[in-house]
C-alpha cells in the first residue's frame, strides 16, 4: 500500500516538472544537432530521452569546477547523454548519483596505491571523467561537448562514467551491473569475462580495435568503454562484436544500430 502511494505521488511529482519544467525546443533542437548519435532516435525515443533529461535536471545537483558557469546548454548536454542509457531503464538506475561536478578540461588527480610489499607508490593521473561510488560524477566539459565529434572513434565520456555508475549501484565495481537474479548475473558474467579476454589478447597482439584499449584495465572498465560504443557507434560494434552487442542490448533493452 505505501508503495502504491509514494509510486502515486512520484509520478505526479514527475507529471507535474515536466508540465512546468521542460527542456525548451531551441536548446533541445540544438542539443540534438550537436550530438548526432541522440537525433538520430527515432521519434519516440527522442521523446522518451527529453522527458527523462527534463526529470534528471531536476533531479541532480550540477555544480562548476574552476569557475566554470554551467549554463542551460551545458546541463541539458549532459544530461541528455546521460539519459541514454537508462531510457528503458528509468532514472531510478541512478539513485546513488547525488550530482556532477564539471570542469572546463582535464583533471590531474594525485593517486596513491599500496603495493604486496607495503610500499606506497604515488603518481598523477590525469582524467576527463571519474564516478564515485555514493558520490558525485565528474566530467570534462571540453570531453562531453567534444562528443558529437568523438562519436566517429567511439568515444563518450558521459556514457562511460554513468556506465560505471550503474556497475557500482550493486556496491561493487566489477562490470556486472544489477541484474534479476544469480543465473542472470552468472551468464552475464561468463559472457562479458569470454569478449573481455578476447579483446585483451587482441590489444595484447598490437591489433588496432574498436574498442579503447583502455578497456583491457579491468573488467569494469570493459564494460564502461563497450557502453560508449554501443550507444555511438552502434553499427560498428554490432559488426565487430555480435556477442557482445546482444549482451549490451539484452542490458540496456535498446537496439541502436536498428534505430540509429
Amino acid at each position: 500500500m505505501l508503495n502504491r502511494w509514494w509510486s502515486t505521488l512520484r509520478k505526479l511529482r514527475d507529471e507535474r516538472t515536466l508540465r512546468r519544467r521542460p527542456i525548451p525546443d531551441t536548446l533541445w533542437e540544438l542539443t540534438l544537432a550537436r550530438y548526432p548519435f541522440l537525433g538520430r532516435r527515432d521519434e519516440s525515443d527522442r521523446a522518451m530521452l527529453r522527458d527523462l533529461a527534463t526529470l534528471f535536471l531536476a533531479q541532480k545537483e550540477f555544480t562548476g569546477a574552476q569557475g566554470l558557469d554551467i549554463t542551460d546548454e551545458i546541463a541539458v548536454a549532459v544530461a541528455a547523454q546521460a539519459c541514454l542509457p537508462v531510457l528503458r531503464l528509468g532514472l531510478e538506475a541512478y539513485a546513488g548519483c547525488v550530482g556532477i561536478v564539471i570542469h572546463p578540461d582535464e583533471v590531474v588527480a594525485r593517486r596513491e596505491v599500496m603495493d604486496e610489499d607495503g610500499i606506497v607508490h604515488r603518481y598523477d593521473e590525469t582524467l576527463s571523467g571519474e564516478a564515485m561510488e555514493g558520490g558525485p560524477v565528474m566530467l570534462s566539459w571540453r570531453d562531453v561537448e567534444g562528443a558529437g565529434e568523438s562519436a566517429e572513434w567511439g568515444y563518450n565520456v558521459v556514457v562511460h562514467e554513468f556506465a560505471h555508475v550503474l556497475d557500482m549501484a550493486d556496491g561493487v565495481a566489477d562490470g556486472v551491473p544489477p541484474l534479476p537474479d544469480r543465473a542472470a548475473r552468472d551468464a552475464w558474467r561468463s559472457e562479458l569475462n569470454a569478449q573481455f579476454h578476447e579483446f585483451c589478447d587482441r590489444v595484447d597482439a598490437g591489433e588496432d580495435t574498436l574498442l579503447d584499449p583502455y578497456g583491457a584495465e579491468s573488467v569494469d572498465e570493459f564494460f564502461a568503454v563497450a557502453s560508449e560504443v554501443f550507444f555511438v557507434a552502434p553499427h560498428e560494434l554490432r559488426l565487430e562484436h555480435p556477442p557482445l552487442y546482444a549482451l549490451l542490448a539484452g542490458y540496456y533493452r535498446q537496439d541502436p544500430a536498428a534505430t540509429a
